[in-house]
């Protein structure tokens, strides 16, 4: 028997476990232009390794990147692979120096829009502009700005292990992107707080507030409140319906105890629209000075509608 049979693992590929199930499975990568622009840093820094970014995408996808954890300049995860146990995968990234910070919140504090738009969660546009003024980027530009390693057995940096990390970053980024602050060194809170100070120091603008001109109320006797001062002839009303007459239902929304598939004003609308009619017409009847009976209003549920306990129809009725 040869050598190569004695060996016979050299020609079997050992097959992949399945995901774990606290994988966290991507579904778009950069769906932000912060995210976006993070995936641009990683493909550009690893340009040479296009192969190992398309199978850390198919990584990322299935779910196989687990435990991601991001702190100051630094993230580790797991990855699930063909070995029993998992790679371990680190990320380091460079922070920028307190005084940096500092230049770098000065330079958002200048642009009331730079303060609206993080307080919103939202990672304003031309954000990079402030970093560069302090004489950073808030994205890694350069190779020596992020180290990475894996367990894995490969040489090729960045891995598929390695790539798979960046792509889930990437989509956690989109959800909050405060967490580039955190890798740079300097967290929401604390950025936010400075941010806050800045704009509450900042010198108000002297208003010039124009003299207005004063009235003088001669002395009125309360029963005076109730009568008109004037003909009101000239003005006139027009009573109609809505351009949109469920539009509070959909500002409202479905209470928590909604439990049907349909939204509360697709149910509820020909009630609401019933009840808007009648209301209305005895209106119209009130400034007509008619006598007539007030109409019978007439709405009925649509036949979805019926899946409704007694109680909540009860609930939802109109008196």
């Amino acid at each position: 028997m040869s050598d190569w049979d004695e060996r016979p693992w050299y020609f079997k590929k050992t097959p992949k476990r399945p995901p774990p199930e606290r994988g966290i499975k991507v579904k778009k990568i950069g769906a932000t232009w912060w995210g976006q622009r993070w995936i641009e840093a990683l493909e550009k820094l690893s340009s040479d390794y296009s192969n190992r970014l398309s199978r850390g995408r198919t990584y990322a996808r299935a779910g196989r990147v687990s435990d991601l954890e991001v702190a100051p300049g630094l993230v580790t995860a797991h990855v699930t692979g063909s070995r029993p146990k998992p790679y371990k995968v680190t990320l380091r990234l460079s922070t920028l120096s307190e005084a940096a910070w500092k230049k770098a919140i000065q330079e958002m504090g200048r642009q009331a829009v730079f303060t609206a738009e993080l307080l919103m969660g939202q990672m304003p546009q031309g954000i990079d502009e402030a970093f560069r003024a302090a004489g950073q980027s808030l994205f890694p530009t350069q190779a020596k700005d992020l180290e990475t390693e894996c367990s894995c057995p490969d040489w090729a940096n960045p891995c598929k292990h390695i790539a798979a990390t960046h792509y889930v970053l990437g989509e956690a980024l989109d959800k909050d992107p405060f967490l580039l602050f955190e890798l740079r060194g300097k967290g929401k809170a604390a950025v936010l707080e400075r941010l806050r100070h800045l704009r509450a120091d900042e010198p108000r603008k002297s208003q010039t507030i124009e003299e207005l001109p004063t009235l003088s109320l001669e002395k009125v006797s309360p029963g005076d409140y109730e009568r008109l001062a004037g003909p009101i002839s000239h003005l006139h009303f027009q009573i109609g319906p809505p351009a949109s007459p469920v539009a509070l239902l959909r500002q409202l929304g479905a209470p928590p105890s909604w439990k049907l598939q349909q939204v509360p004003a697709e149910v509820l609308s020909p009630l609401y629209i019933t009840a808007g009619a009648f209301a209305r017409e005895l209106a119209v009847q009130a400034s007509e000075g008619s006598e007539r009976r007030p109409p019978t209003a007439k709405a009925a549920f649509p036949a979805n509608a019926s899946s409704l306990s007694r109680g909540s129809q009860r609930r939802h009725s109109l008196h």
